[in-house]
């Protein structure tokens, strides 16, 4: 996965501008054990690269993508602040999973629940921002499921805020890459999270899971995802000399299955 990833992305980075659509080189289709992946131009919205880009996945935790689009447009609108605490839910802090190991009996400010979700990959920071905000997770799911239309995602559908399996929970390569656009321009102030390398909370030092903040110094976040039934699945974005590319690879059975060999421009 991170391989692919890596190669996808220093393939797109080194094209020219795409200031000029109609004559932007577009790359060959990779060969990738995945079952589908988008590669998107950020400044230009220009799609690079795809295969199956509207067939229904599981996004796993990339789902916290649209969690973490939620809290930061609750935060814009003073319906949260980053210094408010809450107190995780015997459900949230039983959800299983990834965790930042929340405790119920001590409440973690938001701006640590923010970083538990991004870097640690919690779900019990996502379940105890959804229900801050919602009042459950279920009626987040809804909420979650709206903003996605509103962003243009028309192949999506949530159930919960953290992309642990459930019925009816899907969305689509495209709809991701539509997402992680509408995350970096609309909140630009909190997008830096995802660069994040590690975050300690509880006396627990947990790495980001996206190591590709470790391999390529292009990029700059955003979040992996994993299931049984999902695969690996991860949403990349990288930053080079003023340009933006972002990519959206899933469904790969190992994070070290899928390759491509980038083509020479």
């Amino acid at each position: 996965m991170k391989k692919l990833t890596t190669a996808l992305v220093a393939a797109a980075l080194a094209l020219p501008s795409l200031g000029f659509a109609n004559t932007a080189f577009v790359p060959p289709t990779p060969e990738i054990a995945g079952k589908a992946y988008y590669l998107l131009d950020y400044n230009s919205q220009q799609v690079l690269a795809a295969r199956d880009p509207d067939a229904r996945i599981e996004p796993a935790s990339l789902t916290k993508l649209m969690t973490a689009y939620l809290t930061f447009k609750a935060l814009k609108e003073k319906r949260l602040s980053l210094e408010q605490t809450l107190t995780v839910s015997q459900r949230g802090w039983k959800t299983e999973g990834s965790r930042m190991f929340l405790d119920p009996k001590v409440p973690a400010k938001v701006d640590d629940l923010i970083k538990g979700m991004i870097v640690q990959s919690g779900n019990d920071a996502c379940v105890t921002l959804a229900e801050a905000i919602a009042g459950s997770e279920d009626v987040f799911g809804q909420l979650m499921t709206q903003q996605a239309q509103k962003l243009g995602m028309k192949n999506t559908q949530f159930k919960n805020a953290t992309g642990l399996p459930h019925e009816g929970h899907y969305t689509t390569v495209h709809d991701l890459g539509i997402l992680a656009a509408a995350l970096i321009r609309d909140y630009p102030e909190f997008y830096p999270i995802y660069s994040m390398k590690s975050f300690t909370y509880n006396n627990i030092k947990q790495p980001n899971r996206n190591l590709l903040l470790y391999r390529d110094p292009n990029v700059d976040g955003m979040k992996t995802g994993y299931t049984d039934s999902a695969g690996y699945n991860m949403v990349t974005s990288s930053h080079r000399d003023g340009r933006r590319v972002i990519s959206v690879v899933v469904g790969t059975a190992s994070p070290k299955r899928a390759r491509w060999k980038a083509p020479s421009c």
